[in-house]
Protein backbone atom coordinates (compact mmCIF):
# COMPACT_ATOMS: atom_id res chain seq x y z
CA UNK A 1 0.00 0.00 0.00
CA UNK A 2 1.13 3.53 -0.69
CA UNK A 3 -0.03 6.55 1.27
CA UNK A 4 0.18 10.06 -0.14
CA UNK A 5 0.00 13.25 1.89
CA UNK A 6 -0.29 16.60 0.16
CA UNK A 7 0.68 19.82 1.91
CA UNK A 8 1.74 23.39 1.24
CA UNK A 9 -1.53 24.92 0.14
CA UNK A 10 -2.92 28.17 1.44
CA UNK A 11 -4.26 31.60 0.61
CA UNK A 12 -2.13 33.68 -1.71
CA UNK A 13 -2.61 36.88 -3.67
CA UNK A 14 -2.61 36.87 -7.47
CA UNK A 15 0.95 36.80 -8.73
CA UNK A 16 2.15 34.97 -5.64
CA UNK A 17 3.83 31.58 -5.29
CA UNK A 18 3.34 28.35 -3.38
CA UNK A 19 5.18 25.06 -3.27
CA UNK A 20 3.10 21.95 -2.78
CA UNK A 21 4.54 18.71 -1.45
CA UNK A 22 3.39 15.15 -2.00
CA UNK A 23 5.01 12.91 0.59
CA UNK A 24 4.73 9.19 0.01
CA UNK A 25 5.11 6.27 2.39
CA UNK A 26 4.79 2.54 2.00
CA UNK A 27 6.27 2.39 -1.49
CA UNK A 28 9.09 4.01 -3.42
CA UNK A 29 7.25 6.31 -5.81
CA UNK A 30 10.43 7.17 -7.71
CA UNK A 31 9.76 4.08 -9.85
CA UNK A 32 6.43 5.52 -10.99
CA UNK A 33 5.16 8.49 -12.90
CA UNK A 34 3.48 10.92 -10.51
CA UNK A 35 0.76 13.37 -11.40
CA UNK A 36 -0.60 16.51 -9.79
CA UNK A 37 -4.30 17.08 -10.29
CA UNK A 38 -6.61 19.85 -9.20
CA UNK A 39 -10.34 20.12 -8.74
CA UNK A 40 -12.26 23.34 -8.39
CA UNK A 41 -15.82 23.41 -7.02
CA UNK A 42 -18.26 22.18 -9.62
CA UNK A 43 -15.48 21.22 -11.98
CA UNK A 44 -13.98 17.91 -13.05
CA UNK A 45 -10.58 16.88 -11.80
CA UNK A 46 -7.86 18.22 -14.09
CA UNK A 47 -4.33 16.86 -14.44
CA UNK A 48 -1.90 19.77 -14.35
CA UNK A 49 1.55 18.19 -14.25
CA UNK A 50 3.31 14.85 -14.58
CA UNK A 51 6.83 13.70 -13.83
CA UNK A 52 7.99 10.36 -15.19
CA UNK A 53 10.27 7.93 -13.38
CA UNK A 54 13.05 9.29 -15.59
CA UNK A 55 12.30 12.89 -14.68
CA UNK A 56 10.53 13.90 -17.88
CA UNK A 57 7.78 16.43 -17.28
CA UNK A 58 4.49 17.33 -18.94
CA UNK A 59 2.24 20.29 -18.13
CA UNK A 60 -1.29 21.33 -18.93
CA UNK A 61 -1.41 24.35 -21.20
CA UNK A 62 -3.10 26.34 -18.44
CA UNK A 63 -0.05 26.11 -16.16
CA UNK A 64 2.83 25.79 -18.62
CA UNK A 65 5.58 28.27 -17.85
CA UNK A 66 4.24 28.94 -14.34
CA UNK A 67 4.29 25.56 -12.58
CA UNK A 68 7.24 23.21 -12.15
CA UNK A 69 7.02 19.61 -10.99
CA UNK A 70 10.05 17.94 -9.43
CA UNK A 71 10.90 15.02 -7.22
CA UNK A 72 13.28 14.21 -4.39
CA UNK A 73 13.78 10.45 -4.50
CA UNK A 74 15.63 10.38 -1.19
CA UNK A 75 12.69 12.01 0.56
CA UNK A 76 10.18 10.03 -1.54
CA UNK A 77 8.45 13.33 -2.24
CA UNK A 78 7.17 15.12 -5.33
CA UNK A 79 6.81 18.89 -5.42
CA UNK A 80 4.78 21.37 -7.42
CA UNK A 81 6.24 24.86 -7.51
CA UNK A 82 3.52 27.28 -8.53
CA UNK A 83 4.46 30.81 -9.57
CA UNK A 84 2.44 33.74 -10.90
CA UNK A 85 -0.70 32.27 -9.41
CA UNK A 86 -4.05 33.34 -10.80
CA UNK A 87 -7.56 33.22 -9.31
CA UNK A 88 -8.41 30.41 -11.74
CA UNK A 89 -5.74 28.27 -10.07
CA UNK A 90 -7.96 28.08 -7.00
CA UNK A 91 -8.71 24.40 -6.35
CA UNK A 92 -7.93 21.43 -4.18
CA UNK A 93 -4.67 19.90 -5.41
CA UNK A 94 -4.02 16.16 -5.29
CA UNK A 95 -1.10 13.95 -6.20
CA UNK A 96 -1.35 10.45 -7.57
CA UNK A 97 1.26 7.84 -8.41
CA UNK A 98 0.42 6.04 -11.63
CA UNK A 99 1.65 2.65 -10.38
CA UNK A 100 -0.80 2.87 -7.47
CA UNK A 101 -3.59 4.81 -9.12
CA UNK A 102 -6.12 3.78 -6.46
CA UNK A 103 -4.29 5.78 -3.78
CA UNK A 104 -5.40 9.38 -3.25
CA UNK A 105 -4.49 11.73 -0.45
CA UNK A 106 -6.77 14.26 1.18
CA UNK A 107 -5.56 17.06 -1.07
CA UNK A 108 -4.43 20.54 -0.19
CA UNK A 109 -6.49 23.68 -0.76
CA UNK A 110 -5.02 26.49 -2.84
CA UNK A 111 -6.92 29.77 -2.87
CA UNK A 112 -5.75 32.67 -5.01
CA UNK A 113 -7.54 35.85 -4.10
CA UNK A 114 -6.87 39.49 -3.33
Amino acid sequence: QVQLVESGGGLVQPGGSLRLSCAASGRDISISAVHWYRQAPGEERERVATISSRGNTIYADSVKGRFTISRDSIKNTVYLQMNDLKPEDTAVYYCNAQAWAYAWGQGTQVTVSS
